[in-house]
């Protein structure tokens, strides 16, 4: 009687036991279903980045060339003041690529075009940290270059200096004599990469400056739609006509800018002929649709994808049916799926401690930027409340995207297994030997262009601290070695900065996105 008893006990609790579990998924499928609150304005600031942001921006400082308005960098001086000279233009303005001297329109542009993103997303989380203000001076003194960079509707000068000459050389900017040659696309020679960069970049802050400084804003968006037009009429590689460029800025195609530019003067214009272009045959044949790639400063697509999946996400106004906006949303939800964890489609391509890992040259621009475009999306799913993306037979919330982006950041930031931050300036432990000329020679020190080498191959730490900048990071083993010769590793770009502002910027605090950037 008793065991008899006693089985009955154990079958009743293993049938409310299933009662209660069947009841729980129902609750939790719901859950997954139901889309998250849609944040408000600027919520509680996060210190850690907020600190971090305010550490990246001023790099920006330390790049810029010509006559330096309000220096906040007491080892920096007026640098290029005569570059362009030979063609009767002022270029002085603009930013030096990386630790050497050289401007570099294709990269600078794209620093520009991101700065942008960035502003229009996330300037009022900006705002609450004090950091609007220096990103839209940073953004203006390189369209401030880029303006002049572009003198008639079809020519478009893209290079200051001879980079094999100013590698030659380890010296200060402001110390500078050797000559600083142009180099310029036009009908003959054309570039449609690097113009369409330039027409996207001037489309992007065409929107920031809008409402602050019309006039300059009508005159960026004016600029934009003669480089595009220039782009797109004379389609040609500017690696192919201009051999020289490709050992540093190699370009692997120009379809990619070409919709990048289109979709940008779209959003600046509201032009519906420009919606088309990058939705319609130009999509099928440039936008590698349902194949994810990295976003670079050489590859676009997957910030096209994504900056065109706001589109559908918060249900522009005439773009319903749109055959190609759905293709747009659907690869841009393919990289998402690439670069989520758990995801079964997931990257392998990432180190021990976790960080998304491409290239052994400047090995943080991908996962960095891949980053940027999580926060994004996330961003943008919870305003529009899209409630989850499906990865196979898995599901991702908008929280997944930002704890991807979190960590990302983090690594950046020391967590990783040196505990070293890769932001310099950021934290107690960060790079000492930064491949940076003007970081490693003193001030006061007065050198040529060869017998600089001596502050190249000192063994003590810089002089100057290169605040802000992003080194390149660490190799697949996570190891990384802090020399100043070892500029695959050591050596912080400018446009790297301009995605880890972006990162940060989304990471500060929360925020709702701006349907409309108009």
């Amino acid at each position: 009687g008793c065991l008899g008893w006693l089985l009955a006990i154990v079958i009743l609790a293993l049938v409310v036991g299933a009662i209660v579990y069947a009841v729980k998924q129902k609750i939790d499928h719901a859950n997954d279903n139901k889309p998250s609150p849609v944040p408000g304005p600027p919520g509680a600031i996060d210190k850690k980045y907020a600190d971090a942001l305010k550490i990246a921006m001023q790099f920006f400082d330390i790049q810029k060339s010509g006559e330096l308005v309000n220096n906040k960098i007491s080892w920096r001086g007026d640098s290029g003041l005569k570059d362009g000279n030979e063609a009767n233009l002022d270029l002085s303005k603009g930013m030096y690529d990386a630790g050497d001297h050289m401007k570099f329109g294709f990269p600078m542009a794209f620093t520009a075009t991101v700065l942008s993103w960035a502003i229009l997303e996330y300037g009022d989380q900006m705002a609450a940290v004090n950091q609007l203000e220096p990103a839209q001076q940073s953004l203006k003194w390189i369209t401030d270059f880029l303006i002049n960079a572009h003198p008639k509707d079809n020519v478009l000068y893209i290079q200051v200096g001879d980079p094999d000459l100013d590698h030659k050389c380890w010296e200060r900017p402001e110390n500078m004599k050797e000559k600083r040659p142009l180099t310029q696309v036009n009908i003959t020679v054309p570039g449609t990469e690097v113009a369409a960069e330039t027409a996207a970049a001037m489309a992007s802050a065409s929107l920031v400056f809008k409402t602050s400084n019309s006039a300059y804003s009508s005159t960026l968006l004016k600029h934009a739609k003669q480089l595009f037009n220039f782009a797109d009429k004379y389609p040609a590689s500017y690696s192919e006509n201009i051999p020289e460029v490709a050992t540093y800025y190699n370009s692997t195609g120009y379809g990619d800018e070409l919709l990048w530019a289109a979709s940008w003067l779209y959003h600046a214009t509201g032009d519906r002929s420009y919606l088309d272009y990058a939705t319609g045959e130009n999509g099928k044949q440039f936008a590698s649709w349902g194949s994810p790639t990295w976003f670079s400063w050489d590859n676009k697509n997957a910030g096209t994808q994504v900056l065109l999946s706001r589109l559908s996400l918060f249900g522009a106004k005439g773009v319903s049916g749109n055959s190609g906006l759905r293709n747009y949303r659907s690869s841009a939800e393919g990289v998402m799926c690439g670069l989520l964890p758990k995801s079964p489609s997931a990257t392998s391509s990432r180190t021990d401690g976790g960080l998304v890992w491409i290239s052994e040259w400047n090995a943080l621009q991908h996962p960095v930027a891949s980053a940027f475009l999580a926060a994004l999306y996330s961003d943008y799913m919870l305003t529009s409340q899209t409630a989850k993306i499906t990865c196979g037979d898995h599901s991702f919330k908008p929280s997944d995207l930002r704890k991807f982006a979190k960590s990302q950041a983090d690594y950046v930031l020391g967590k990783n297994p040196l505990k070293m931050s890769f932001l310099v300036g950021y934290g107690d432990k960060y790079p000492q030997y930064v491949h940076h000329r003007g970081a490693s020679i003193p001030a006061d020190a007065t050198t040529g262009c060869t017998d600089g080498f001596k502050w190249l191959d000192s063994t003590e730490p810089n002089p100057n601290v290169a605040v802000g900048g992003l080194v390149g990071g660490p190799f697949l083993n996570e190891t990384y070695i802090d020399s100043r010769n070892n500029s695959m590793q050591a050596e912080p770009t400018t446009y790297n900065s301009a995605l880890i502002v972006g990162l940060l910027s989304s990471l500060v605090t929360t925020s709702s996105a701006v349907k409309s950037f108009t």
